[in-house]
């Protein structure tokens, strides 16, 4: 024994007992370099995966296949790809969900994506509706299946449950009601099903808003869960209003973060020569999205919300700051991060069937959960469609049906970030929360969105033809031209098929205009109509010096004389009666 390591006694009668040198591992490299080599292996297959995923999109994209959307086929590659690393690989990290992953680097370019590339004339003309099904119904949805679980639980038909308090319960609840409709969006957006628009409009953006809600709900129970919650049912139901209040406030600051974020952004490509240098502009954009999510995020905030209206806002002023290469380049960069952040999404999904390590899972808890979702998605769609029909105010033509509202209870399917949140479930029982979710995940991504087409068949949600081609027309903001991309074209044809707007929406124009635009960017509406104007008297045919004025003063006329004009080609007359309507406008 090393006298160094005895234990000695101090004068003041108290014992010191040494601490024993570390003992250090000289490492040769061998070790270092094969967990290199393994991890290098372990990305070479997944990128290999990800190939054949891409793929395989592309084959069902070409081929029509409606039975299997594309989320569900990259999800049940990710089962079989999971089910080989269980049983042939040494090492699983590289290959577990990992939620603050999906959260961080996943996830905002797929939210950010859905903001810039956001049909806003559709959106806002139906935001009363969209609203009501994203909060309302996302509250209506969490309380009926938290506390069916609870209550559930409470009477031994459900184990794994806590039954002391509806807290547990109720996480639950607001971490399954996060739509995520993929598959089914990726079926509607189809131009060969012509899906109805108002349709795809009420579920793109339910479905945007929805997740951030869900979230925000998440976190705000989150924050006032407690295991062994005794509290009197009168405290806790002051602390589900306290709750409900710091939902509705968390939610008002995300939008508020986001909006004034992409106000800055504007506001300095606007009043900078910042678009002669692509690669400066290009960075700064793409900085300033990932930024605006980690400060909402920082400040304890929804950053999916702040991120989608940040995008909403870097849509409507940015985009006529930018230069013609970085319009073509942003919009091509963000679909294609968000292409790849989805397929990976699902795959890591599929693959968590094998490599979670659950150690709790129960049969019926998933098939009671499933059937609590369908309710409770029931319960909010029916009451709050006649709502919003009964506050429409053109409800005859923009009525949403009960064929509508069946598809729209249909296409209720839960993903990402319902599966996400489950991970960070508190109590002893997440695993038995997480396989629930897992299972609802896979349920109605492959089930209810290889059934999507057939019920858009059967419910006759296949817009006419003519009516496509109409709202073609009326697009604001959506599918241009990206190798001659011209904000100025799209306000023009815009501008001319509009009527005079009046009310909110008028005032809120006219504002925009007036004073935001010339801050942060756009095209004001009167410069449009000055430069229409311009051009269709420069399109107008020039008249020959030799047919203009001459005198007649000797018959008593009018001063001057028209002469013949020479005969037109019918398209010279098609031209010159299109300037002068254009004239007219």
């Amino acid at each position: 024994v090393n006298a160094s390591q005895i234990p000695r006694i101090m004068s003041d009668g108290s014992i010191e007992i040494p601490t024993p040198s570390p003992t250090i591992h000289v490492d040769d490299g061998t070790e270092g370099a094969e967990e290199h080599e393994y991890d290098a292996i372990t990305v070479l297959l997944l990128n290999i995966t990800l190939i054949c995923c891409i793929l395989l999109g592309y084959y069902i994209r070409v081929n029509k296949v409606y039975s299997l959307p594309e989320s569900a086929a990259s999800l049940l590659v990710g089962v079989v790809v999971g089910g080989i690393v269980r049983f042939f690989a040494r090492d699983w990290t590289l290959f577990v969900f990992q939620p603050e992953v999906f959260f961080f680097v996943m996830l905002p370019p797929i939210i950010f994506e859905a903001g810039y590339s956001l049909q806003r004339k559709n959106f806002f003309e139906n935001i009363g509706a969209i609203c009501l099904y994203a909060m309302f119904g996302t509250l209506i949805s969490t309380f009926i299946v938290g506390y069916m679980t609870y209550y559930f639980a409470k009477w031994g038909i459900i184990r794994g449950v806590d039954t002391d308090s509806p807290m547990e319960a109720l996480l639950f609840g607001a971490l399954i009601s996060a739509v995520d409709p993929v598959a089914t969006l990726s079926i509607m957006g189809s131009p060969e099903l012509q899906c109805d628009q108002l349709l795809y409009s009420l579920v793109f953006g339910e479905s945007v808003l929805n997740d951030a809600i869900a979230i925000v709900l998440f976190k705000t129970f989150l924050g006032y869960y407690i295991i062994d919650n005794n509290d009197s049912s009168h405290t806790q139901q002051i602390e589900l209003i306290q709750m409900l209040l710091a939902f509705i406030v968390t939610s008002f600051l995300s939008i508020l973060v986001g909006l004034a974020l992409g106000l800055l952004c504007s506001y300095i490509y606007k009043h900078t020569r910042i678009k002669n240098y692509p690669h400066f502009e290009m960075a700064l954009l793409f900085l300033f999205c990932y930024g605006c999510y980690a400060t909402a995020e920082a400040l304890e905030l929804s950053g999916i919300m702040a991120l989608f209206f940040n995008g909403v806002v870097l849509r409507h002023y940015n985009s006529y700051n930018l230069s013609q290469k970085a319009n073509v380049t942003a919009e091509q960069i963000f679909g294609t991060l968000a292409v790849i952040s989805e397929t990976l999404v699902f795959l890591y999904m599929g693959m968590g069937v094998f490599t979670g390590r659950y150690t709790t899972w129960s049969f019926l808890f998933p098939i009671l959960s499933l059937a609590f979702c369908v309710i409770g998605r029931a319960a909010n769609i029916l009451p709050l469609s006649f709502l919003a029909n009964q506050c429409r105010r053109n409800a005859r033509r923009n009525k949403i049906t009960m064929k509508m509202q069946l598809v729209l209870w249909f296409a209720g399917l839960r993903g990402a970030i319902a599966f996400a949140l489950s991970e960070n479930m508190p109590g002893p029982n997440r695993d038995n929360y997480v396989t629930t979710t897992l299972f609802i995940c896979i349920f109605t991504t492959c089930v209810c969105g290889g059934y999507t087409e057939r019920i858009l068949t059967e419910m006759g949600m296949k817009a006419r033809e003519a009516d496509v081609h109409k709202h073609n027309r009326d697009e604001d903001d959506e599918e241009y031209n990206l190798i001659a991309y011209s904000p100025l074209a799209a306000e023009i044809a815009n501008d001319i098929s509009s009527t005079v707007q009046e009310g909110v929406k008028g005032a809120w124009s006219e504002f925009d205009n007036k004073h935001l635009k010339p801050l942060f960017g756009g095209q004001i509406k009167e410069e449009v109509r000055r430069q229409s104007f311009e051009n269709s008297e420069a399109s107008l045919p020039i008249v020959n010096d030799d047919y203009s004025t001459g005198s007649n003063d000797d018959e008593g006329g009018s001063g001057f004389e028209m002469k013949a004009m020479p005969e037109r080609h019918p398209s010279q007359h098609k031209r010159a009666t299109d300037a002068t309507s254009m004239q007219t406008v």
